[in-house]
């Protein structure tokens, strides 16, 4: 019989109440010495923090995700919506919805460091924190796309389109495609020359978008129809379609460039598809309900799991994406709705 090695033997041992001396032998200094070798090479304990907007409280949840428990509740501006990351993960910027402005928050602290106002830009929904510092939001009540510079300038940009909602920024961090849901549009647009390029008819009401491909392909969720289309970015064409649950009002790339996940708020449900081949992988049940009101949807950076903000029970589900499983459910606040990851 093949003899244990160092670690089968210590955690036999463990197992049978032998001291560490016991199974090796060793000396106090060479035990400690080990002790210390198996410490650096253990994988390191989870710290991500997980950020709820609760947009029927004007709060935001900070909640160890290791735990689920919430470390902190913290005041917003009216109806806080999407919240984005800093590039140093060490800052998280909630937008008003209700209102015309940005929060930013500490989030090891756990307080507010300023509030950024965008007007005349009103009604900040979509939010992104772009690698160079740029904060860029969606600004639906003024059909308009708002710009802000790490020196705190304020750029806007018209849409022209109604129900500016949703945003998604191309991997060369200038081009940015926008959902129009009263206008059935995407506006493109160049955020570093402050104009708009053009608008993509797509039809229905759109609202949830993603890129994949580095870019070269836009995906586009309808509240009209359940079905998601695909758009080459170079041409403008739709190049596919393919049906999901009703509806999807989230669309989302996993961060490995593999999957993407539709959230169909009438059903309760995830559709999952293959990114390079749009073949439908699978559909996953999170409630089933559609009085659960299932709204934004996050990966995990590994992209081995999904977030599914329930807003209709104030829950935040952590699904398994092999499986399909419901691992947990974590409370928020009331209705919470844009999710992030802090790590």
């Amino acid at each position: 019989m093949a003899r244990p090695s160092l670690v089968e033997a210590r955690l036999r041992g463990a197992r049978r109440g032998i001291g560490w001396a016991a199974v090796t032998g060793r000396p106090a200094m060479h035990r400690a010495a080990a002790l210390a070798i198996l410490l650096l090479t253990a994988p390191a304990a989870a710290a991500e923090t997980l950020l709820v907007g609760n947009k029927a409280e004007d709060t935001l949840s900070i909640i160890s995700l290791a735990t689920g428990r919430e470390l902190a509740r913290l005041p917003t501006g009216k109806m806080p919506h999407e919240i984005a990351i800093s590039p140093d993960g060490k800052q998280a910027a909630v937008v008003a919805y209700g209102g015309t402005t940005i929060d930013v928050f500490d989030i090891a602290k756990r307080t507010k460091l300023r509030t950024i106002d965008l007007s005349p830009n009103r009604r900040p929904h979509g939010l992104l924190w772009l690698g160079d510092g740029r904060l860029v939001a969606t600004t639906e009540g003024s059909e308009s796309v708002a710009v802000v510079a790490p020196d705190g300038a304020l750029t806007s940009i018209p849409t022209g389109q109604k129900g500016t909602h949703m945003i998604v920024v191309a991997p060369d961090g200038r081009t940015a495609y926008t959902t129009n849901i009263g206008s059935g549009t995407v506006s493109v647009l160049d955020l570093n020359a402050g104009a708009k390029l053009r608008d993509l008819t797509v039809g229905g009401k759109p609202e949830g978008l993603a890129l994949t491909k580095g870019g070269r392909e836009l995906w586009v969720g309808d509240l009209d129809a359940p079905r998601v289309s695909v758009w080459d970015t170079a041409t403008g064409e739709k190049i596919a379609e393919r049906p999901v649950d009703p509806v999807a009002i989230r669309v989302l790339a996993s961060p490995d460039g593999k999957l993407v996940a539709t959230s169909n708020i009438a059903s309760g449900t995830i559709s999952l598809f293959d990114a390079e081949t749009r073949a439908p992988l699978k559909t996953i049940t999170v409630s089933g309900e559609q009085a659960k009101g299932q709204v934004t949807l996050l990966f995990s950076a590994d992209s081995t799991r999904i977030y599914a903000a329930e807003t209709g029970h104030d829950k935040v589900a952590e699904i398994d994406v092999a499986s399909g499983q419901v691992l947990r459910r974590i409370a928020a606040g009331k209705n919470g709705d844009g999710l992030a990851i802090a790590p």
